[in-house]
């Protein structure tokens, strides 16, 4: 049986301000997708992974990032659709009958950990469906739409959830299943789950792990890379 990553990556970067959609900005040189995609390539419990783009782009991110960084894993390059979930929903598609376990993750989630993806998978093989997150530090507050404060949230319980999410074959297949019948879009594929009663279990995410997605992540991930290092040493770009 085999553990399948889904790497959705097909978002325009609108929030960036640039014309770059924002999986393909570069961190020390590096298209940021490349950099995700790495941690997977480099992890012993990925056996292969599914990757969605926008359909124009798949020619040059199968050239330009798959093969010229040898991500190997990559089974499959595939278009998105409108919503992230409907990209999900499309690698979901192409699912083999020995993909057991599920692993989803942020294509622009960069700085994911490798012990983060083994407890992911560790823990949808013991639950059924995981997310990771990070407790909620500071105060939350309701505020109106001309700025005004409503009220203050308690933050206890609250947590901000990050990716990867990991669940079992059978329970992320219903889950979509069930939305699609529906005509439901979650926040995320957790979500989906959470509709069906089958609790998602939350272990610890880091900190660190951010999703880029404003100017000022790209400072921020500069940091942490200088911090993290690279995650695969033998994973380096073809030279041309």
């Amino acid at each position: 049986m085999k553990t399948i990553a889904i790497i959705p990556a097909g978002g325009a970067g609108k929030r960036m301000g640039g014309c770059v959609p924002k999986q393909y900005l570069s961190l020390a040189g590096i298209p940021i997708l490349v950099h995700t995609l790495r941690v997977f390539q480099c992890s012993s419990l990925i056996d292969e992974i599914l990757l969605v783009v926008p359909e124009g782009d798949i020619p040059d991110v199968r050239r330009d990032l798959v093969e010229r960084y040898r991500i190997s894993k990559v089974r499959l390059v595939l278009h998105g659709g409108r919503e992230r979930q409907d990209s999900v929903r499309n690698a979901l598609m192409h699912l083999r009958d020995e993909d057991e376990g599920i692993v989803i993750h942020d294509g622009v989630r960069p700085f994911v950990a490798g012990d983060l993806i083994e407890r992911a998978v560790a823990g949808a093989k013991e639950f059924g469906a995981v997310t990771v997150g990070v407790p909620i530090r500071d105060t939350v507050k309701a505020v109106d739409a001309a700025g005004g404060v409503v009220k203050t949230i308690s933050r206890e319980g609250l947590w901000l959830t990050q990716t990867p999410q990991a669940f079992r074959r059978e329970v992320i297949l219903a889950a979509y299943a069930r939305a699609e019948a529906d005509g439901f879009y979650g926040a995320d594929d957790a979500s989906l789950v959470e509709r069906t009663g089958i609790p998602v279990r939350m272990i610890s995410g880091d900190a660190d792990n951010i999703k880029v997605t404003m100017p000022e992540d790209l400072a921020r991930g500069e940091m942490i890379l200088r911090r993290m290092g690279t995650p695969c040493r033998k994973v380096s770009p073809l030279t041309t």
